[in-house]
């Protein structure tokens, strides 16, 4: 998952609290069960509204030149460095990039569009999307200069959250290379709860890649669907900035 920003981020210990709540006729510890399971449906096609943003299915040929020119204001490429692909030497490239890469059902390639200028300012994806089991990640993120830090790119996280979540998935994951520190600041902004390290998960661009793993489960979701409500509320803001962090707002709703 690749996400441009600075600053450093904590390496707490991962969450790995385990609760023995059941056993079975052998007196062995087994996982409390999930009564009425029944999977969740795929996400659908269908825009996500919100106030500062819309995230919609991505279509190459309504976006890619937004979406192109948006990211060309990264001028060091460092969007790119954590992705498996690009940068992009032209439009054209970028575009058939997205024909060939992003219309499939999964990855779910989805363009953030800003509300004000009706501009797609972004990039993120489900993946690994799983109903049988209950979990669906979100990846591929890709947010341009216009986008990075702003009030919309917290709303578009939330509102792929609240898609999922709403459907009936049990789990959401991110994930990203360990070496990516703004991604990890970024979800553990976002609420994610550290898992650990999957080391030597994956190889691309020639280099290693070990995996930080982060998720947010559905018993964690009512509060905090009600933090990023109280947050992205046009009181939480004065000329486009916060005056209470989200973290302040899980606190509270904890």
């Amino acid at each position: 998952m690749g996400r441009a920003g600075t600053g450093g981020v904590s390496r707490r210990q991962p969450y790995n609290e385990t609760v023995m709540t059941q056993t079975n006729e052998l007196g062995q510890p087994i996982g409390d069960p999930v009564p009425d399971w029944s999977p969740p449906s795929r996400p659908s096609l269908a825009a996500m509204a919100g106030r500062l943003c819309r995230v919609e299915h991505l279509d190459p040929d309504r976006h890619a030149e937004d979406l192109f020119e948006a990211n060309a204001l990264d001028k060091e490429n460092r969007n790119w460095t954590y992705l498996p692909y690009g940068p992009f030497a032209s439009l054209n490239e970028y575009r058939e990039w997205m024909h060939t890469q992003c219309t499939g059902d999964d990855p779910l390639f989805h363009a953030v569009v800003d509300a004000a200028s009706g501009q797609a300012v972004g990039v993120a994806s489900y993946l690994r999307i799983t109903p049988a089991s209950g979990f669906i990640e979100v990846g591929h993120i890709n947010f341009s200069p216009r986008l990075q830090r702003t009030p919309a790119a917290t709303e578009a996280m939330y509102l792929m959250m609240a898609r999922a979540f709403e459907l009936g998935y049990r789990r959401y994951e991110w994930k990203c290379d360990a070496l990516n520190e703004p991604s990890r600041a970024a979800a553990q902004r976002l609420g994610f709860s550290y898992e650990g390290i999957f080391r030597q998960a994956t190889i691309y661009k020639g280099r290693n890649r070990d995996t930080a793993w982060f998720s947010i489960l559905d018993s964690e979701w009512p509060a905090m669907k009600a933090a990023f409500e109280s947050w992205l509320t046009p009181d939480n803001f004065d000329d486009g900035r916060q005056k209470r962090k989200l973290g302040y707002f899980r606190k509270t709703h904890l």
